[in-house]
């Protein structure tokens, strides 16, 4: 005889609660790292004091958490005060939602009808580009950006062009972190930097060289690189176009740049 199917006896701490294990449970480090990023969220730019406080934590706790998600780009840090990163708009990129910030869906458009040539928006992330908006009609590039939302810098025109804008000590620490696999994309970089550097522009080859990419950096008022656009199409179309296109997308970011934006996000 076949024995009969057993219901799982609740653990003391489900007993008298209502909940089943099956019910969505609080999780200490869970509770705590959304708490960071609601606070930041409704109050950007808190100090890790106020982060402390609110938290109602130790110390040692709050800057474990905080150090992690700057490391993992769900937030960043400018003058000791915390804002939003772009990983959270790598996923709202991956949902189909564009954010508005320094650059805004107006702006891509525009540049995308200036050109005819699909624009993604992207930001830097520890060692990885994340694209965060995009304008225009590549299904393939497209389906990719919100599909991998992290792709290494040296593989990326936009992520080169955002390295070769970063001080010198910084770009020099990322390159010594790069495995052996990657001491080729190593070597094209460094002979790439000083163009990149007199032009303003970087370029690569992707998907296998189907896709061509253009890009250039977006900077603040205080001329910091914080983000980098790429004019991505088929390599026929862009490359005999590359100086033209460059000279509008240029063109287009350094109108950008020379707004005032009060610091809440990324970029």
């Amino acid at each position: 005889m076949a024995d009969k199917e057993r219901t799982p006896t609740p653990s003391p701490q489900e007993e008298g609660t209502g909940k089943s294990k099956t019910d969505p449970q609080n999780h200490r480090t869970v509770d705590r790292v959304t708490q960071i990023l609601e606070e930041v969220v409704y109050h950007p730019g808190m100090t890790f004091v106020e982060l402390v406080r609110a938290l109602g934590a130790a110390k040692s706790s709050v800057h474990g958490f905080i150090r992690g998600l700057v490391a993992k780009g769900w937030l960043y840090e400018e003058q000791h005060r915390f804002y939003l990163g772009p990983a959270l708009y790598g996923l709202t990129l991956a949902s189909g939602h564009i954010r508005a910030g320094l650059v805004t869906d107006e702006d891509l458009s525009a540049l995308y009808k200036d050109t005819g040539v699909s624009v993604f928006l992207g930001v830097q992330a520890g060692d990885h580009l994340i694209y965060v908006a995009e304008a225009g009609s590549d299904d393939a590039v497209g389906f990719e950006a919100r599909s991998n939302i992290r792709r290494t810098l040296l593989m990326t025109a936009g992520g080169k062009a955002l390295l070769a804008a970063r001080p010198r000590t910084e770009r020099e620490s990322y390159l010594r972190r790069r495995s052996r696999d990657e001491a080729e994309l190593v070597d094209s970089f460094l002979a790439e930097y000083d163009q990149i550097r007199k032009t303003r522009i970087a370029t690569n080859v992707v998907r296998g060289g189907v896709r061509f990419g253009i890009a250039t950096t977006v900077h603040n008022r205080s001329g910091q690189a914080v983000a980098s656009v790429t004019l991505v199409g088929p390599p026929a179309d862009l490359q005999p176009r590359v100086q033209k296109l460059s000279k509008v997308l240029i063109r287009h970011v350094d109108a950008w740049s020379q707004r005032s934006l009060t610091p809440r996000e990324a970029i």
